[in-house]
């Protein structure tokens, strides 16, 4: 079935795109790098794209033996037309040979499943998939596949001209001798989960180096967030589903500042910040408690947030999406604005999500505090571009707890419950969601 060609714009295009445009002429060049043009079909429907004023095209012509699902889509960066066809057995046009023909350098065709081929036609400058259509063989067995390009700066032109009554060239290269797709080799699975994408975890072990934080009852918290977070970090490469990054590897001492923007550097999934708690003389508290953002303090990070897109160097960038423009921008600098303050919202919603679920498995492994949600401003939590958690593991006031902290078998144990946590967190549909 054919859906038409909808454009697929990064968000901060789309938005000078959408803006812009109220005011002056679209200027489709500047945009080309971020478009597909997209077709899909199916045997019992066929559409075609078209423009006001005929268009130079170039015709591909594949050979089916029936009729059958495909799609077409229009790459950039390198230029480039991709179909695919729910068909192994093709009939391919033979090479261009010295010369292009029309706008097809070349192409090269394989297997992109056990029943279905991907053909990637090689294009001379950016182009519009103008249609895609499958028609009767003249034999009247076989069927074609049809599919039609055009100059992307062609298209751009017919839209502001009158229709000319002068045919534009058509250049075609037509389905000849048989020839099957190749087979890709089989990718080792090691291979394929290398590629496959993974979320990354950063792991923060507190404190470090001349900051040894709590100690009592033999426990020391610098030694045992180190050894608690590599025990939890090993556990989740293991998965092969994630990448893994501890802030630190030894006993050092890095700055609070230096641990978030650690996390930003690359790109976090997920911040978890390892502590212990303490708890004064006579106090008999016990158990984990986990700490995200300060309802108040992400209120301040929302409004900070926005008057840092609002300031001079952001102001900059919107002015260069599009450097013709000398109209005002105030409109988008505050719908940009108002994104950030939303992606500070959409952080503190899964952060929420990720603490209920690293309480309730942690709960079923050890003994958690009478109200184990708490809300702090730590410096280690604000940030608006990934959930982070601070999960203080046990009290080393507590005899107890302390001897826990220093238990291999205990932190195995809890360990296992956060990476459940883990688990569960990225099986959460609001986890799925882009940021």
């Amino acid at each position: 079935m054919v859906h038409g060609n909808p454009w697929r714009i990064s968000r901060g295009i789309l938005i000078a795109f959408t803006l812009l445009c109220a005011t002056q002429p679209l200027q489709a060049q500047s945009l080309f790098d971020a478009a597909e043009t997209l077709f899909t079909g199916s045997p019992s429907k066929t559409a075609s794209t078209s423009a006001p004023a005929p268009l130079p095209r170039t015709r591909f012509v594949i050979g089916l033996p029936k009729k059958t699902e495909f799609e077409v889509f229009s790459l950039s960066n390198p230029n480039r037309v991709v179909v695919q066809v729910a068909e192994t057995k093709l009939r391919l046009p033979e090479q261009p040979v010295n010369a292009p023909v029309g706008l097809i350098k070349s192409f090269q065709a394989g297997l992109a499943g056990s029943d279905r081929s991907r053909i990637i036609i090689h294009v001379t400058e950016p182009v519009i998939v103008q249609g895609a259509r499958i028609e009767k063989a003249k034999d009247g067995r076989s069927q074609h596949l049809v599919v039609e390009i055009s100059p992307f700066v062609a298209m751009t032109a017919s839209l502001q001209k009158p229709k000319s009554t002068i045919a534009p060239p058509t250049y075609s290269l037509g389905a000849a001798t048989i020839q099957p797709p190749l087979p890709r080799p089989a990718t080792p699975p090691d291979v394929l989960a290398q590629r496959a994408f993974k979320p990354v975890i950063v792991i923060d072990p507190g404190h470090g180096g001349h900051d040894s934080g709590a100690m009592k009852n033999g426990a020391v918290e610098k030694d045992i967030t180190l050894a608690f977070s590599k025990i939890l970090a090993k556990k989740l490469e293991a998965t092969g589903r994630y990448r893994v990054l501890l802030t630190r590897n030894e006993d050092v001492f890095i700055p609070l500042g230096d641990r978030v923007e650690f996390g930003e550097k690359n790109k976090a999934s997920l911040f978890i910040a390892v502590h212990c708690d303490y708890a004064d003389t006579g106090s008999t508290a016990s158990g984990a408690t986990i700490y995200s953002l300060r309802d108040s303090t992400a209120d301040s990070l929302r409004r900070s947030t926005r008057r840092n897109v609002l300031s001079k160097s952001e102001v900059d960038k919107v002015e260069k999406v599009d450097s013709s423009s000398s109209g005002d921008t105030s409109l988008v600098k505050d719908i940009l604005a108002d994104l950030a303050a939303r992606e500070v919202d959409a952080t503190h919603d899964r952060t929420n999500v990720f603490a209920k679920t690293v309480i309730e498995t942690m709960g079923a492994s050890t003994t958690m505090r009478a109200k184990p949600d708490q809300q702090a401003g730590f410096r280690v939590l604000k940030t608006a571009q990934f959930p982070s958690v601070l999960i203080e593991l046990a009290y080393v006031t507590n005899k107890k707890d302390a001897a826990n902290l220093m238990s291999d078998s205990w932190r195995n144990k809890v360990a296992n419950s956060i990476q459940d946590a883990i688990e569960n967190y990225f099986t959460n549909q609001v986890a799925q969601l882009p940021l």
